[in-house]
């Protein structure tokens, strides 16, 4: 077993660089969330916000590799203990402090957790967070596409950072242009910034007007899985390290950052 979930992985990586950091989540009554809590709590990581349900077992997912490392997902969650996470179980007084507060879309899959995930991101808005979104497109998780679509469209009005994968963006926009859909993502949403992970490819950004991409490091890889998560918390790290707003940030900056979030993600795989 391997403890996992996307923003659980962006904390590890935070928590062990020494920020202090939180997981709100919802797990079940059983071995694998007594387990899953015990990683959170030893990598340092606030619990407070995880709820324990007799409901629901902690979902599992299941990773199948290929020959290259490259993963696909099959998950048991009819439903999961995740799925579960009600508005009144989210921690204000967590979201409330948090300098940065980051989410997914697996979280948006169905209801309650939906909404209590809307709730959160919308109350660490109002309270001055920055908003980090990584839509994690896990198409078997989902009743339909269009739904995905839908809810995932929503997500993009509350972020500041966006962190996609190429395929996300041209799920999201229908372009497979990176700067015309990273350019399409900043006139509809706002988002200032916007990261997008190509594998082994490195890294395309759009700052505002101005786009730039960034080789990553050659590594053997033997597993992909948790890569974008590792890349996005250390892209985090040096943001809060900068003290700045990624509108505050100028192109040396903001490629130190990539790199370092590069090379965390190598380093992941």
């Amino acid at each position: 077993r391997n403890p996992g979930g996307a923003p659980g992985n962006v904390l590890a990586i935070l928590a062990k660089l020494g920020k202090k950091t939180a997981l709100i989540s919802k797990v079940g009554k059983d071995q694998f969330g007594e387990y899953l809590i015990s990683v959170i709590k030893n990598i340092g990581s606030e619990t407070m916000g995880i709820v324990t349900t007799e409901e629901a077992n902690t979902t599992l997912a299941f990773v199948h590799l290929d020959e290259s490392g490259d993963r696909s997902f099959s998950f048991y969650r009819k439903p999961g203990a995740d799925m579960l996470l009600t508005e009144k179980d989210v921690n204000n007084e967590l979201v409330n402090n948090t300098r940065i507060f980051h989410f997914g879309s697996v979280s948006m899959t169905h209801e309650p957790s939906r909404s209590a995930t809307f709730h959160a991101v919308k109350t660490a808005r109002n309270n001055g967070a920055l908003i980090s979104y990584d839509p994690n497109l896990r198409p078997s998780l989902w009743e339909s596409m269009d739904e995905a679509k839908n809810i995932i469209d929503k997500g993009l009005g509350y972020a500041d950072i966006l962190k996609v994968s190429e395929e996300e963006l041209e799920f999201i926009t229908g372009i497979a242009d990176l700067s015309e859909g990273s350019e399409y993502i900043r006139e509809k949403y706002g988002i200032q910034l916007i990261l997008v992970t190509m594998g082994a490819k490195g890294c395309f950004y759009r700052l505002g007007s101005f786009t730039g991409r960034l080789n990553t490091y050659d590594v053997k890889t033997v597993d992909t899985t948790g890569a974008g998560d590792a890349f996005t918390g250390a892209f985090l790290y040096k943001l809060l390290e900068s003290g700045k707003s990624p509108a505050q940030l100028d192109k040396t900056e903001m490629e130190k950052m990539i790199d370092f979030a590069n090379a965390a993600g190598s380093l992941a795989t």
